[in-house]
């Protein structure tokens, strides 16, 4: 039987003493895709993390990964991990370090000369790990997490300190190991990266998973910018035509949640209207206006559970 959802969790909490580090959460990460755990620091995707790879247990809630209970061997076989920076001898090459790796795997030799072609290593496969940049230490990381050919592949925050290259290179090659059967379930608090990335987005803060979807889902499609004089009488009508969930104002502009004929639609109206149209703008939702909203809503909430 093929499982549809390799990671899923019900109700998952973790409390440490009196701290409630996760409440609630409710995750599920499909087969084949690329899913973003999207959240500042100290939100609680690295706790999420460690309670999947049963490195942490949970307080309350159901966990299953690959279809076992979290920190199931048989389980843990089929999944790679880079969860923080990971450790390796500095005076062996990453060559060697791979070999190490694939021995404790109990996976051929072979296996490291493959895995460093796939994340670009091969032309320095021989010198140190010690002389390896931050990005090419978190290159070998993947490349170790890739060893066993895993099922899952899990990611936490892998572009961590690398200059702006490197994170560009990392996309891709999250990207590139994202496709076929694999799946990769990567943090991250960088909403560009994610953005770029990922097929499906899980958004946490302060413990509780406040969004899930696509990109596009949570980007709530396209807003037309529309800047016309005078804005009151253009409101007005927008709103008897779009209803006034789909129009706002921002800085003395109107945005409406409109589709592509939309644009042509509104502007016919207004000049008929006598409103002068100066310019109708289609602005693309970033996934970081829409997590600053997300999370502006949650803190406003839980102020209100704690009062």
């Amino acid at each position: 039987m093929v499982i549809e959802h390799l990671v899923e969790t019900a109700g998952l909490t973790k409390r440490y003493g009196e701290q409630l580090a996760l409440y609630g959460v409710d995750l599920a990460v499909r087969r084949g895709e690329v899913y973003g755990f999207l959240g500042p620091n100290g939100a609680g995707k690295t706790t999420t993390l460690r309670i999947l790879l049963g490195l942490v247990k949970p307080t309350a809630g159901r966990v299953r990964v690959l279809d076992a209970g979290p920190g199931n061997p048989a389980a843990l076989a089929r999944i790679g991990m880079l969860v923080e920076s990971a450790a390796f001898y500095p005076y062996l090459s990453g060559r060697d370090n791979l070999r190490a790796f694939a021995r404790y795997c109990r996976v051929p030799d072979a296996k490291a000369d493959e895995v460093l072609e796939i994340v670009g290593l091969s032309d320095r496969a021989g010198d140190r790990f010690s002389a390896y940049s931050l990005g090419m230490k978190q290159r070998l990381g993947l490349a170790a997490a890739l060893l066993k050919e895993p099922e899952l592949l899990i990611l936490d925050e892998p572009t961590n300190g690398l200059d702006p290259q490197g994170m560009a290179d990392m996309r891709v090659l999250i990207r590139q190991l994202g496709c076929g059967n694999r799946t990769v379930l990567l943090s991250s608090h960088l909403l560009g990266e994610v953005q770029q990335v990922c097929d499906r987005v899980g958004m946490i803060n302060e413990g509780r998973l406040v969004r899930e979807g696509t990109v596009d889902e949570l980007r709530g499609g396209s807003m037309l910018t529309v800047r016309a004089e005078p804005l009151g009488q253009a409101r007005v009508l927008a709103e008897r035509m779009f209803g006034a969930d789909r129009v706002s104002v921002h800085e003395n502009e109107l945005r409406l949640s409109a589709e592509e004929d939309d644009a042509v639609r509104i502007n016919r109206e207004l000049v008929l209207a006598g409103v002068a149209v100066r310019a109708l703008i289609w602005v693309e939702r970033s996934l970081e206006e829409i997590f600053f909203e997300v999370t502006e809503q949650t803190g406003r909430e839980l102020t209100k559970e704690g009062a």
